[in-house]
């Protein structure tokens, strides 16, 4: 089923673009509300994790250091003074605090050592039990001055997945918008009436009644035959029109068949047209012809 628009092309490519800037910036300030809301999460429990390793150092004084945010999924944890703990004792602390937070299950912790960055423990927690790599959790870390790396896995993920849908989405409004512009018609110059007497093409104001075109002050006469054929012409502009058609329409309904008459008839009109550039009446080899404009 096809409907009715009632906007030009410009319009319909105006309101379209405003829909999808609204939509971006919609849909990106989201995202980055969204972003800086877990980037805050993130930091809070990752300082409740640094103080938890403090303590099982029996240490109550030093100072975690800001926590860094490297990316939208990777966070530093680092320390003012140095400090040892067994790794089955991080994991537990961080597990705890990210649940109580309701952080994404998949992440990825690297202890490493702050001169040389240099990997001294690291071990990948997963949704699916399987996938969860905890590596020599019983060996104590002796005392050094350590930074905790944790990676998010779900988040690169997600990302992936709304620029994925963003993508799409994009797709199909453009989709829409060639649909529209396909599916509206713009109705023709051609076919618009003034005041019931005449019909407009390009320059020229067609009187079928009167037989005559007028462009400015000058007319010009038709025959009963051209103006059959204008009328024609101008129910379908910029189609091409078969000379089947044209013959049975203007000749065969009166009982007459004349093959080269339509011809004769076309390069008639074609001349009294010559006057406007921006209408041209076209042969169609073996088909037909086609009045053209030029809007």
């Amino acid at each position: 089923m096809l409907f009715t628009f009632n906007m030009s092309k410009k319009t319909i490519y105006i309101y379209t673009t405003i829909i999808i800037f609204l939509f971006l910036g919609w849909f990106f300030s989201m995202s980055d509300k969204k972003n800086e809301d877990f980037s805050e999460h993130v930091k809070v429990s990752l300082r409740e994790v640094g103080h938890q390793l403090l303590l099982s150092n029996n240490d109550s004084t030093t100072v975690v250091l800001p926590i860094k945010a490297l990316s939208k999924s990777k966070y530093i944890l680092s320390f003012e003074n140095e400090l040892s703990f067994l790794p089955n004792h991080l994991v537990a602390i961080v597990k705890e605090s990210f649940d109580k937070a309701q952080l994404p299950e998949q992440y990825r912790v690297s202890v490493l050592q702050k001169s040389g960055g240099e990997v001294a423990y690291s071990y990948e927690m997963n949704s699916n039990e399987e996938n969860t790599i905890i590596p020599c959790s019983g060996r104590h870390l002796p005392e050094n001055n350590y930074v905790i790396e944790v990676s998010f896995l779900e988040v690169k993920a997600n990302t992936f997945y709304n620029q994925l849908f963003l993508f799409a989405l994009l797709l199909v409004l453009l989709l829409f918008l060639l649909q529209l512009i396909k599916t509206k018609k713009p109705k023709p110059k051609t076919s618009q009436k003034v005041g019931g007497k005449f019909l407009a093409i390009g320059s020229f104001k067609f009187y079928p009644e009167q037989n005559k075109l007028v462009k400015a002050a000058h007319e010009i006469g038709l025959s009963r035959k051209e103006c059959e054929l204008l009328t024609i012409f101008i129910e379908k502009p910029n189609e091409i029109i078969k000379r089947d058609e044209l013959i049975k329409r203007v000749w065969e309904d009166n009982g007459v068949i004349v093959g080269r008459s339509l011809d004769t008839f076309i390069s008639k009109l074609r001349k009294k047209l010559k006057e406007d550039d921006s209408i041209k009446l076209t042969n169609i080899h073996g088909v037909g012809y086609k009045l053209e404009l030029d809007y």
